[in-house]
């Protein structure tokens, strides 16, 4: 199996044993706030084969319809991702709110915080595994399904906190568990779907990127200097670009391999998939 897709089945396999367990206790001991962290689990498992999808379909070499690739298919992926986990969001402080409304209670359990610590460390070892790989292979579609790890980890410890103080005494600890759920679901989301945009709208990449690329075309030799350089995100990968000016004795040949030469220097970066050199001869093209 490619390193890639390792995760992705990590996630799902993680995910389904660990919504079973928190639906189950939840539903059993009607603790709202390990049912809403049983159907962040299982959100996260639905994400996790919409990404493997996105994997797959992102993955295509180039084609007819899609020339230069089908890489914006990974963020595309990211961004519904994210969108869905505000679905759930939404639907989880809902629930909370209206059992903190109507002063609905439980009884809190050994058995229900087990099941917590237990979510609590699969789901931050989940995460440490996928964000190394994605950030390792760029790839948004892990880093995000990572991220759903991190939030889900960060919910049930507000879950474990909700709990313990309910057992010790205080009324609402479920509900408001929920509530910090669902905030953090809120928080995460909205991060993946605005890192996401900027992938699919082409958005040039930070002005330190830019002057990196700038230095790679001016390191070959013969490069006098560069002009004109565009840059813009095609998924996560940038497409590059630019000028350069050479000098007027080179033949044409020679001034075509400096034009090469830059070409590959720049598609060496890991920042970026494709780059366009035009060769200018200094002080004779405009």
């Amino acid at each position: 199996m490619e390193e890639v897709y390792r995760p992705i089945w990590v996630s799902i396999v993680g995910n389904v044993f660990l919504a079973i367990i928190k639906l189950v206790v939840g539903f059993f001991y009607s603790s709202i706030a390990l049912i809403s962290d049983g159907v962040h689990s299982l959100s996260d498992v639905v994400t996790s084969v919409a990404g493997y999808f996105g994997l797959k379909v992102a993955s295509k070499p180039p084609d007819k319809t899609h020339p230069f690739g089908h890489s914006r298919f990974e963020p595309l992926v990211a961004f519904l991702i994210g969108e869905a986990l505000l679905i759930v969001a939404y639907e989880i402080g809902r629930n909370s709110l209206m059992r903190l409304l109507h002063g609905e209670t439980i009884e809190v359990n050994e058995l229900m915080l087990g099941v917590t610590v237990l979510s609590i460390l699969a789901k931050e070892a989940m995460f440490r595994y996928s964000v190394h790989v994605g950030r390792k292979l760029n790839s948004q579609i892990l880093i995000a399904d990572a991220y759903h790890h991190r939030s889900d980890s960060l919910s049930s410890i507000a879950v474990l906190i909700g709990l313990g103080l309910q057992k010790l005494g205080f009324p609402h600890g479920d509900s408001v568990a929920g509530l910090i759920v669902a905030f953090f679901l809120v928080k995460v989301s909205l991060g993946i779907i605005l890192e996401n945009v900027r992938y699919l709208t082409g958005q040039a990449p930070p002005f330190e990127v830019c002057e990196k690329i700038k230095g790679r075309a001016l390191e070959v030799p013969n490069v006098l200097g560069v002009h004109d350089l565009r840059a813009h995100y095609v998924g996560n990968k940038l497409h590059v670009e630019l000028h350069i000016e050479v000098p007027p004795e080179l033949s044409l040949k020679e001034a075509h391999d400096v034009g090469e030469e830059v070409k590959k220097r720049i598609e060496e970066m890991p920042e970026v998939e494709r780059a366009f050199v035009h060769v200018d001869i200094e002080g004779v093209t405009e």
